[in-house]
């Protein structure tokens, strides 16, 4: 048996990085995966992925920052699946640059992914998870947490990161006991997000290494699975040690 067999589980940003490794996961731990973004020819890549191997996934293209697009994935959600178990919301952009260099569409774009897109996901399948008693995931950052400074020049993404925390915090405050809320803060990890690929600069790293996706998507399958029933409010970080410093 899978960790969670029977389940329909939501994942945003899912063609790649940590999502894409996330979907294959929860697929074969038995999970019904619905893969959602931007990119269709990587959407349907990864679909063909999960199936070639015996499992189930379907991807549907949506830009979570768009609420009509949002809208358009509820109505199919509900008439396709009928119910959510998880929400994986792990979309996420990243913009670094000088404070006299940051435009006011560079706010916008990270903010709505980041942030906004988050809210208007939640808040649109909240009900249909209160219904099954689900789970939801955000994706954060150690950049996000209060006690880990670092990167002079993320003013945009870890702003963003610190406020998830907090929005998923409130969530799972409000919503519990019917819904689980949880916050992942991954260290630096390799995923398409960088386009720096000179990773030897975060060698200050305690456990001398950034992370693989995989094992970032580890955590997330714990923190979605019933092996953590009775944790809600939770801001694990994921990140070698990182956070320590």
């Amino acid at each position: 048996m899978g960790k969670l067999d029977n389940k329909i589980a939501l994942i945003t940003g899912g063609t790649s990085g940590i999502g894409g490794n996330a979907a294959v996961l929860f697929a074969k731990e038995g999970a019904e995966v619905i893969i959602v973004g931007r990119n269709s020819e990587r959407g349907k890549n990864k679909e063909k992925q999960i199936r070639d191997i015996g499992n189930k996934a379907t991807f549907f293209q949506c830009d979570v920052t768009d609420k009509s697009d949002i809208m358009v994935l509820q109505n199919i959600i509900t008439g396709k699946y009928g119910r959510l178990d998880i929400l994986f919301n792990n979309a996420g952009v990243l913009l670094t640059g000088d404070l006299n260099e940051i435009t006011d569409e560079d706010w916008d774009i990270v903010y709505k992914t980041n942030l906004k897109a988050v809210i208007g996901m939640t808040k649109t399948f909240m009900p249909m998870l209160e219904m099954s008693h689900g789970v939801i995931l955000n994706n954060s950052s150690v950049a996000g947490l209060q006690s880990h400074i670092a990167g002079k020049k993320t003013y945009l993404y870890a702003s963003s990161k610190a406020a998830l925390i907090q929005f998923t915090k409130l969530c799972a405050l409000n919503y519990s006991p019917s819904v689980r809320v949880n916050c992942l803060c991954p260290g630096i990890t390799d995923t398409p997000i960088y386009t720096n690929r000179d990773f030897s600069r975060f060698d200050s790293i305690p456990m001398k290494r950034i992370a693989r996706p995989e094992e970032i998507a580890r955590a997330a399958l714990f923190l979605v699975s019933d092996d953590a029933s009775y944790i809600t409010g939770v801001t694990l970080p994921v990140d070698g040690g990182a956070s320590l410093k």
